[in-house]
């Protein structure tokens, strides 16, 4: 059943018919590019890949590091509705690559000239075995605002509610604020560069995290008991990180390169270092990771 699905998404991916989401990423809603577009340009066609060199998610991650490939594409239609979507490639597994990928649908629109919005509902797919952070989310419904303040700085702020199997539900708010330094024509006539430092704060609940924890076997009790204290707290609405990144995009032509360095500090973590390594957990205080990609853009 599950083989028949994938086949199935990777089809429909290549077709061009399929959706996108934030899930696994780093970037948040649909992994738009660096700088949302109007809603009333044109329409647009886009496809690339994405590599993220670590699965890290609203702060959480493996004792291990798991890099992921992305295929992915996206149409968007001049009103602004547009329909996305990505695969998740492990390049590390010996099988199993294709881990699984999202279908998404989603509205972004211009309430005026400086605030903007996007509302979205992605459906995941996951291998039965997969152990990434967030593998338990089967769909998420989100919203996001943003408003720019005389060029000068931009305040975000966007909700996501996620349905997990084998756990609640999980509810995430991330709040943001930005600056982008444009450049026009740094090399070309053809070309413009787009740098965004950005500080986010991610709050939530950690009942992915519960579910991610629940495919663990464990041996010792002593570990067993002290997992269990850890995720009675999971259903807590409380910060989970602090993000601060410095997103580069560059254009040239129907080319788009993308890079985004964060570094994380986590927030309401497990504590216990002895038993986040007897069970695969981390319990690191800080995270760097990045996503870099390719794409074309029409």
């Amino acid at each position: 059943m599950h083989n028949f699905l994938y086949k199935n998404l990777l089809v429909l991916l290549f077709l061009g018919i399929s959706f996108n989401s934030y899930c696994q990423k780093v970037t948040d809603s649909a992994a738009t590019d660096t700088v949302k577009t109007k809603s009333t340009q044109k329409a647009s066609f886009k496809i690339g890949a994405d590599y993220l060199n670590n699965n890290v998610f609203m702060g959480r991650t493996g004792l291990t590091t798991t890099p992921i490939i992305s295929p992915d594409i996206k149409y968007t239609f001049k009103p602004g509705i547009y329909v996305s979507g990505d695969m998740d490639i492990l390049p590390d597994n010996k099988k199993n690559k294709l881990d699984g990928g999202n279908l998404t649908a989603g509205y972004d629109f211009d309430i005026t000239d400086d605030f903007s919005g996007g509302v979205s509902y992605s459906k995941m797919f996951y291998n039965p075995n997969s152990t990434l952070i967030g593998s338990s989310i089967t769909n998420t419904f989100s919203a996001d605002f943003d408003y720019e303040i005389g060029d000068i700085i931009t305040p975000s702020v966007s909700a996501n509610y996620s349905l997990n199997s084998g756990a609640n539900a999980d509810i995430f708010i991330n709040g943001g604020v930005s600056h982008d330094f444009i450049v026009i024509k740094p090399f070309a006539n053809n070309d413009d560069l787009i740098i965004s430092p950005t500080v986010a704060i991610n709050l939530g609940t950690q009942n992915f995290y519960d579910a991610y924890i629940k495919k663990k076997v464990f041996k010792s009790k002593k570990v067993g008991a002290a997992v269990a204290t850890f995720e009675s707290n999971l259903g807590k609405f409380e910060t989970l990180d602090y993000e601060f990144s410095v997103p580069l995009e560059y254009k040239i032509g129907h080319v788009v390169f993308m890079f985004i360095p964060t570094y994380a500090v986590v927030q309401n973590g497990f504590k216990s270092a002895a038993v986040a390594k007897a069970v695969g957990l981390s319990n690191n205080n800080d995270i760097v990771y990045f996503e870099t990609g390719l794409s074309l853009k029409f």
